[in-house]
């Protein structure tokens, strides 16, 4: 009796189970066909297909609103490969249709019979005329979606303005919005502003019969998104003088950079050798871009803001700068220059000139021996009781000048340069150096290196009497009042206003009086300048100049660097000369020059 009533419970609790069962079962059932309309749609996939709408990305204009990058309509041909027609498909026309192979198109059709379902990309980059020749035809399965490609009407600023590339796994991974097939900025501007330029994809819903080709829109569109273009950008830059002044370091290597001091208005930007930024767009942008990797020159490689340069004898005008204030120089102070300066056994060269000469004579001509004593008194200041203290003073001057660190530009890659420290000579030397030891960065030599955009901003600080502006190469976003808060504001070094004119002396008199400067003399437009020549132990000196003009007033800041160009006065002095008379006059007077800068072609060296 008792195993009867047992079973009869537990038939009477797997017939309530069954009902409850069957009763979840039939209110699903219940609310998926009556009340949520997502399944209904979802019945509906194997004859929707959902289209990205790709957004135009933002152009970019000059300051003088010049197109620089712009877009232009392109289509990528897609497939989904279970609505391909199986047979009596004309291949030969198809591909003399849309300019693929037959090879390729195979190996693109294998590749989506992977995923049937799911639309793949045949082929990228059709014009909008191959576009419509295709449209007259039926290929089952096979349709485009529009989208833009970048173009460069001016072919400069490659480095500049950097380029447009495809997401890979790596790019995804780190960027979860952005998903295969989709483009993003790889370098440059294009990199730096990428939100702002890239704009929001759309999609659109289509109904397709069974042989892919689309009937109409789906429920009259309620399911589609417009894609919103990425707004513009304003650059700071003069794409005439940018034209310029990669016309003059063609044949160089290295680099050219002009900012407007009052601003910090980045005018031009040359990293040479560069390249077309077309070249790295549509069908042979792969091609394209394994021959610039390939090329030992690195012309994807920006010397402009990523290159470290000793800077030569341009860092004699900080020298000077940190002695004035230190009070252990003075502008009227002599020093005697016998073809260098020695202390013992060591001595460092310098050229002919007269003897002894004060600060701004020392400037004008560039002479290695008077910076010599004004690094030693800085160093073996008796307040700091010894060089090395003397030294960390002498670095936190420097890098108030915006050496060894990032000034914070809209350059995502800019380099910092280096200034060695306290530590770095003690691993060197073991901790026994003074003074002698480090000689050399006296006249900008031995372990200091500098980006070429860090000494177009030494010039803005000199041209400013003691501050600068953050470099920037953007001028205005596209619905925005401003750009970035900290371009505005003012950076000061640790040198007060009052010592930088004798410094501007120096430098005037160098281009205006007497000096290594004098080919820089424009008559009227008082051009400041100092040259600088980094010895080079791999070869020929590197060349490089900095300036800025007028004297009152400065309007361009300018340094050019150029590799193995020989003497700062021999190479980087006139092309900086001429990008400074175009910029200031709107010609050029001096044509022979300009012929003769054109036409120096130095070796192909690499960079090392």
């Amino acid at each position: 009796m008792i195993n009867h009533m047992r079973g009869f419970a537990r038939m009477r609790t797997l017939q309530v189970l069954v009902i409850c069962i069957f009763a979840v079962l039939v209110g699903r059932l219940f609310y998926i066909q009556l009340i949520d309309p997502r399944y209904e749609e979802l019945a509906r996939t194997n004859t929707l297909r959902r289209v990205v709408q790709y957004a135009t990305r933002g152009e970019v204009f000059d300051r003088n609103g010049e197109y620089l990058v712009q877009s232009r309509a392109c289509y990528d041909l897609m497939v989904t490969y279970k609505d391909l027609k199986r047979t009596g498909f004309d291949t030969v026309r198809f591909c003399a249709i849309t300019k693929i192979t037959r090879a390729k198109l195979q190996r693109e059709l294998a590749n989506a019979r992977m995923s049937p379902r799911v639309p793949y990309v045949v082929a990228k980059y059709l014009s909008k005329a191959d576009k419509l020749r295709f449209d007259e035809c039926n290929f089952p399965g096979f349709y485009t979606v529009y989208r833009t490609i970048r173009e460069y009407p001016r072919k400069i600023g490659g480095n500049l303005l950097g380029y447009v590339g495809e997401v890979n796994a790596n790019i995804i991974k780190k960027n979860p919005a952005y998903r295969p097939g989709d483009y993003i900025g790889m370098s440059g501007v294009e990199r730096s502003y990428e939100r702002i330029l890239k704009g929001h994809k759309g999609v659109k819903v289509q109904k397709v019969d069974t042989h892919g080709a689309v009937k109409d829109s789906y429920m009259d569109g309620r399911y589609d998104s417009l894609p919103e273009a990425g707004n513009y950008l304003v650059s700071t830059i003069d794409a005439r003088l940018q034209r310029l002044g990669e016309e003059l370091m063609r044949g160089k290597v290295g680099a050219a950079v002009a900012i407007d001091p009052a601003t910090g208005e980045i005018l031009m930007m040359v990293s040479s050798p560069t390249y077309d930024p077309d070249d790295l767009l549509g069908r042979e942008r792969g091609n394209n871009y394994m021959r610039l990797l390939r090329d030992n020159r690195h012309p994807l490689f920006n010397r402009a803001v990523t290159a470290k340069y000793p800077p030569g004898s341009t860092f004699k005008l900080v020298q000077g700068l940190i002695g004035m204030q230190e009070g252990v120089l003075r502008p009227s102070d002599l020093h005697q220059c016998n073809m260098g300066y020695q202390a013992g056994k060591l001595k460092v060269g310098c050229h002919a000139h007269t003897s002894p000469l004060n600060l701004r004579y020392a400037v004008a001509t560039s002479c290695n021996a008077y910076f010599c004593y004004v690094f030693r008194d800085i160093l073996e200041n008796p307040k700091y009781g010894s060089p090395k203290k003397g030294f960390d003073i002498w670095r936190e001057y420097v890098e108030s000048f915006g050496f060894g660190n990032r000034l914070g530009s809209d350059f995502l890659d800019e380099g910092t340069g280096y200034v060695p420290d306290r530590a770095f000579y003690d691993r060197r030397y073991h901790g026994s150096w003074n003074a002698l030891t480090l000689l050399s960065l006296s006249i900008g030599q031995g372990e200091m290196g500098c980006t070429p955009l860090q000494l177009a901003n030494l010039a803005c600080i000199v041209a400013n009497r003691g501050y600068y502006y953050i470099p920037h190469i953007v001028k205005k976003i596209e619905g925005r009042d401003s750009i970035d808060r900290r371009f505005y504001e003012r950076q000061y070094t640790k040198v007060d206003a009052k010592h930088f004119e004798p410094i501007v002396e120096g430098m005037w008199n160098g281009v205006n009086v007497a000096g290594t400067s004098r080919l820089a003399e424009l008559p009227g437009l008082d051009v400041c300048g100092k040259t600088g020549t980094a010895q080079n132990p791999n070869g020929r000196d590197h060349s490089t100049f900095l300036s800025f003009a007028p004297k009152d007033n400065p309007r361009i800041a300018i340094s050019v660097y150029v590799e193995h160009g020989g003497f700062g006065s021999e190479t980087a002095l006139p092309i900086a000369s001429l990008l400074e008379e175009y910029y200031l006059t709107d010609t050029i007077r001096r044509v022979e020059l300009l012929q003769q800068v054109k036409n120096i072609q130095l070796p192909n060296y690499a960079q090392h």
